[in-house]
């Protein structure tokens, strides 16, 4: 899970164990372990880590750390403790979704993100050892490209008839209500549950703010009973070792594979229709224009976390899957360092190198599986002509400079990033082709 103290680490491990042993077990006298100084110097340490911004007060880290890191966390501890600690309001800030719509960040004080983590290195092990095989987001040791390969295995195992889910504002809708019942179905502890409901307060009457350190937690748990009905579906059509039916959810991004074979034509049809009873309970509303149901052996695509996904024939014949990095993936990075180019053209280019390196390494480590290798040198050829371009206006030049240095000068005497080598998917059995 996350990496902490010996201390914590087996406090998390024995609360696991326990859950895991007993799943009807409700948690009592976790408060106690929130508070601890420890718990709260480990939630600094995973704060400073990601090294956010400063939430609506403004204070940064150097603030904190100017005045002392131990009187800040100690004031923390006094005010939890004595039950004197009240959540500040988030900082909103608009991040574009690339569709002309804006997704709306909470992003909570450093003071508050303390306790947030705090409180999660306290409840993860519990809900953890609930969650699902099918759930991936933001869980430990957890990642999008393991949830990435299972859609890709079911599509080879011939799984081609996809329900694609969008739901519509799914975080800024949770209700409160439901997700503290979830969340007393485990623990027993009047301290810890008062907290939470400050906590969620704090976002607003319903919702869980992106950008608070405890949402992607609270989020999986509000789904967790959507994610039990599809393994039960998964089992129930079971036949020895083939599955009829699977699933994959990062967040609020699910997608649904159901066996292309006639003999399960009525199961995406009952699937749906359970989904949507689940969801209704849960009070979350489908985004009725985005969701699609979609048929991969007529030709048909969809799109899960950033790659576009279809059936296509090996080189043998056989049937397999190519998932490639969306149009959209591709303009948003370029755009991205196009204007970097724009920003810095006055810069030596060794600056602008420095500026972009880490966005290529970063975009291309998350696309580096599957068929990305037409994808990935586009990007490449298009960054080599904008640092030539770059190169040529400093001596007030026009052309790319193809004579004037190689494509190997620009990787090895600029430090240019260079490594798009793709880790292929490994298929299992490929199907054949009918």
């Amino acid at each position: 899970m996350i990496k902490a103290s010996i201390n914590i680490q087996d406090l998390r491990r024995k609360i696991y164990i326990k859950a895991k042993a007993d799943k009807t077990w409700r948690f009592w006298g976790l408060y106690v372990h929130v508070c601890k100084i420890e718990t709260l110097q480990e939630a600094y340490k995973m704060a400073k880590n990601k090294n956010g911004a400063p939430g609506i007060d403004g204070i940064t880290f150097d603030n904190i750390e100017a005045s002392g890191i131990e009187i800040f966390l100690q004031q923390i501890q006094k005010e939890l403790i004595s039950g004197t600690y009240w959540p500040t309001q988030n900082r909103r800030k608009e991040i574009p979704k690339g569709d002309g719509k804006y997704r709306i960040l909470g992003i909570p004080t450093i003071r508050d993100r303390v306790v947030q983590g705090a409180l999660k290195l306290i409840l993860e092990p519990i809900f953890e050892a609930d969650f699902q095989e099918g759930s991936y987001g933001y869980r430990p040791k957890r990642n999008p490209h393991q949830a990435i390969d299972r859609v890709a295995k079911a599509v080879v195992e011939n799984k081609t008839r996809v329900i694609d889910l969008d739901l519509r504002s799914y975080f800024d809708t949770v209700r409160h209500d439901l997700l503290l019942k979830k969340v007393a179905k485990r623990v027993n502890d009047e301290n810890v549950m008062r907290l939470l409901k400050l906590i969620l307060k704090a976002s607003g009457k319903r919702g869980v703010p992106q950008g608070g350190v405890i949402s992607p937690l609270l989020a999986n748990l509000y789904l967790n009973e959507v994610d039990k009905m599809l393994e039960k579906a998964k089992e129930v059509t079971r036949h020895e070792q083939y599955t009829h039916i699977e699933y994959a959810r990062f967040a609020d991004d699910i997608v649904i594979l159901i066996d292309a074979y006639p003999k399960w034509n009525w199961l995406e049809k009952a699937v749906y229709q359970r989904l949507l009873e689940e969801l209704t309970k849960l009070d979350v509303q489908l985004n009725e224009e985005k969701t699609r149901i979609v048929n991969l052996a007529n030709g048909e695509s969809f799109g899960f976390l950033g790659f576009d996904f279809r059936r296509s024939r090996t080189r043998k014949g056989k049937w397999g899957v190519l998932f490639t990095p969306k149009m959209k993936a591709r303009t948003k990075i370029l755009t991205e360092l196009k204007e970097t180019f724009r920003r810095f053209q006055s810069q030596p280019v060794s600056r602008v190198i420095e500026l972009i390196n880490p966005v290529l390494r970063g975009w291309v480590n998350y696309y580096r599986v599957g068929n990305s290798g037409r994808c990935f040198g586009y990007v490449k050829d298009w960054i080599e002509k904008k640092v030539r371009r770059h190169l040529m206006r400093a001596r007030n030049l026009k052309g790319f400079g193809w004579d004037r240095w190689s494509r190997n000068w620009l990787y090895q005497n600029l430090g240019l990033y260079s490594d798009y080598k793709i880790r292929h998917y490994k298929n299992p059995k490929a199907l054949p082709a009918q």
